[in-house]
């Protein structure tokens, strides 16, 4: 996975819209293929245009555990999306998950402005899929 800091450089010196989609794609070309078994209706996210699962991995049993995560998608271009969100969040405690504020990260990106309607309810379904979870983790006994 692309680490995050790597990603923002990266689209600082991408200058037009189709540069930033080729690198959106390309982002997700890397992306590490999802088992077929757990492509299923439990992970697949609600909101999404494009099929999409993700599925979370909790570290540890501590107050404020780390969550990892796996997405795919079976679009080009949301692939690369689930690819910057997995590096958003992927790796964090539950508690840096809900603080952060990934759709302004993606705006800082130049990323947003991009993404047609549909994309970008998806890309926000991602992330509260993501975010639910976390709140989960912290609020478990």
């Amino acid at each position: 996975m692309t680490p995050l800091a790597e990603i923002i450089d990266n689209c600082s010196y991408l200058d037009d819209w189709q540069d930033r989609m080729s690198y959106v794609m390309e982002l997700g070309r890397k992306l590490p293929e999802m088992p077929q078994a757990l492509r299923t209706s439990e992970n697949k996210v609600q909101g999404c245009a494009s099929q999409v699962w993700l599925v979370s991995h909790v570290s540890d049993t501590s107050a404020d555990p780390v969550l990892t995560f796996e997405g795919e998608s079976d679009a080009h271009i949301v692939r690369g999306l689930v690819a910057i969100v997995l590096s958003i969040f992927s790796g964090k405690t539950a508690s840096a998950i809900v603080e952060t504020d990934a759709l302004d990260l993606f705006g800082r990106m130049g990323l947003i402005e991009y993404l047609t309607a549909q994309r970008a309810n998806g890309l926000r379904s991602m992330i509260k899929r993501i975010k639910d979870e976390a709140a989960r983790q912290l609020s478990a006994p």
